[in-house]
C-alpha cells in the first residue's frame, strides 16, 4: 500500500485499516494504553523482536487521548547527554517513519526556533547549541537579523517588552500530524498480528509472588506474562493498582488552535520567557501551546488565565495574527517527574514495565520511547538509551534535571 493510498483512506475510514479485536483470556504481553507510545511499543515488539502475542488495551478509542491533544512539535535539541541521545534517536526514527509505516504522517522538518529575550537566555541558548553539536545533534545560533531572515513575520522590534535577541535553530525539527501517528502504528501493528482492544479499561493489576500476572478490565480478566503501563497522564493511578508508588504528578497542559488562515508561518517558534510556542498546521490553523497548569488534575481542559497570557504573548510575537480567532482550546494530561525527565523501563515488580513522566516531551519521543521500551520488554534489560531513565534513579540520586534546560519544556 503506497503512502498516497494510505493517506486518502485514513482521512475517511482510518479504523477499517486496523483490527479491532475481542480480548482473549491470556496474552504474552499486555500494553495498557492505545496512544502513540503504547502503539509504538506494540509495533516495535512485533517488528524488531518478533513478538506478536500482544494486546493493546485502550479504555476509550484508539488515538483519543493525549496523542490527539498535543501541539505536534518534534525536535531533539535537549541539553543533557541522556536526553539528547533519546530524543535524537527518536528524531531519526521520525525521519523514516512515514515510509516504514507506509502511512503519510505529514512529517514536515520546517525547523524549530527557540527565542532568547534576555542575556541569560542568550547564554543558555549558545551553551545548548554547543552541547547539541558535541552530541551530534544539529543546532545553530541566530542573531536577531538571522531570526528575522528565517522567520520574517516574527516581531523583532527593539521596543518590545521581550525583545528578540537571538534564537537557537534546529532545522531538522518540525511537526507531524498527531492522529496519523496513532493510526499508522495501529495499522502496521495489527498487520503484524497485534490485537488492539478499544473500550477496555484496566481496573486492576494482578500481582502474585512479586510478579505481574495480568489485569482486571471492564471486559473481564486477562492474564499475561508481561504488562507494560503506557497510558498517558494516568500511570500513577495504574501503578498504584499494583502497589507501586511513582514520583510523578499529573497536570493539564494547555493548547489551542485558531480558525483557518493562509499559510504564513513556515517554522515552529518557541519562547520560554513569554511561554508560548506557535506553528501553523497543514490545513492553515495556528497551533499554540503554553505551560502546564500549576495544580494537579486529570481534567482535559485548562485554566483561562493560562490561555489569556498565551494569546497575549503570541500577539506580541506575531502582530500579523492579532485578528485571528480562537477555534478551540483543550488540555492534555501530562505526567511530570521531579527532574522533568521520563521513567522508561523495569519496575521492582517482575514482569511489570513502565513508561511515564515525559511531561511536555511525550509526542516528540513517541518512536524512540516505544523502540526502547520494546527492547526492554523483549530482553528483560534496558537499552543503553533508556537505562539512564530507570525508576531507581530517584533512590540513588542519578537525576536528569532537564527542566528549564531545553529552551522551553516542550
Amino acid at each position: 500500500m503506497s503512502i498516497e493510498h494510505a493517506r486518502a483512506d485514513h482521512f475517511e475510514h482510518p479504523s477499517e485499516l486496523w483490527r479491532a479485536s475481542e480480548p482473549r483470556a491470556s496474552y504474552d504481553v499486555l500494553v495498557v494504553g492505545g496512544g502513540g507510545h503504547g502503539l509504538a511499543t506494540a509495533y516495535y515488539l512485533a517488528k524488531e523482536h518478533g513478538l506478536t502475542d500482544i494486546a493493546v488495551l485502550e479504555k476509550g478509542w484508539l488515538g483519543g487521548g493525549n496523542i490527539a491533544r498535543n501541539t505536534t512539535v518534534i525536535r531533539s535539541n535537549y541539553l543533557w547527554d541522556e536526553s539528547a541521545a533519546m530524543y535524537e534517536h527518536s528524531l531519526k526514527l521520525w525521519e523514516g517513519l512515514s515510509e516504514e509505516l507506509e502511512y503519510d504522517l505529514l512529517f514536515d522538518q520546517r525547523g524549530v526556533l527557540n527565542l532568547a529575550h534576555n542575556l541569560h537566555e542568550v547564554r543558555e541558548g549558545i551553551r545548548r547549541v554547543n552541547a547539541n553539536r558535541l552530541n551530534g545533534v544539529d543546532a545553530e545560533w541566530l542573531d536577531t537579523d538571522g531570526v528575522k531572515e528565517f522567520c520574517p513575520i516574527v516581531n523583532t522590534s527593539s521596543d518590545l517588552r521581550y525583545p528578540v535577541l537571538g534564537a537557537t535553530l534546529q532545522r531538522r525539527g518540525g511537526i507531524a500530524r498527531h492522529e496519523h501517528v496513532a493510526w499508522g502504528y495501529a495499522t502496521r501493528a495489527s498487520q503484524l498480528g497485534v490485537d488492539i482492544i478499544e473500550g477496555c479499561e484496566v481496573t486492576g493489576i494482578d500481582v502474585a509472588g512479586g510478579r505481574a500476572t495480568g489485569v482486571q478490565t471492564t471486559r473481564g480478566p486477562i492474564s499475561a506474562n508481561k504488562v507494560a503501563l503506557v497510558a498517558a497522564g494516568h500511570r500513577s493511578v495504574l501503578a498504584e493498582m499494583a502497589g507501586l508508588r511513582l514520583p510523578v504528578q499529573s497536570h493539564p497542559l494547555q493548547a489551542l488552535v485558531s480558525g483557518l488562515l493562509e499559510q504564513r508561518l513556515g517554522c515552529v517558534v518557541m519562547s520560554g520567557a513569554v511561554h508560548v510556542y506557535v506553528s501553523q498546521a497543514h490545513k492553515g490553523e495556528l497551533v499554540m501551546g503554553a505551560g502546564i497548569d500549576a495544580y494537579n488534575s486529570y481534567a482535559q481542559r485548562g485554566s483561562f488565565h493560562v490561555i489569556e497570557k498565551q494569546m497575549a504573548a503570541a500577539v506580541e510575537l506575531f502582530p500579523i495574527f492579532s485578528r485571528a480567532q480562537m477555534l478551540r482550546t483543550w488540555a492534555g494530561i501530562v505526567d511530570v517527574c521531579p527532574d522533568a525527565s521520563p521513567i522508561v523501563g523495569l519496575t521492582p515488580i517482575e514482569g511489570l514495565f513502565l513508561n511515564c513522566g515525559w511531561g511536555t516531551g511525550g509526542f516528540k519521543a513517541t518512536p524512540g520511547s516505544g523502540w526502547t521500551l520494546a527492547h526492554t520488554i523483549a530482553t528483560g534489560e534496558p537499552h543503553r538509551l533508556n537505562a539512564p531513565f530507570a525508576l531507581d534513579r530517584f533512590a540513588h540520586g542519578r537525576l536528569i534535571d532537564e527542566h528549564g534546560a531545553a529552551g522551553v519544556a516542550h
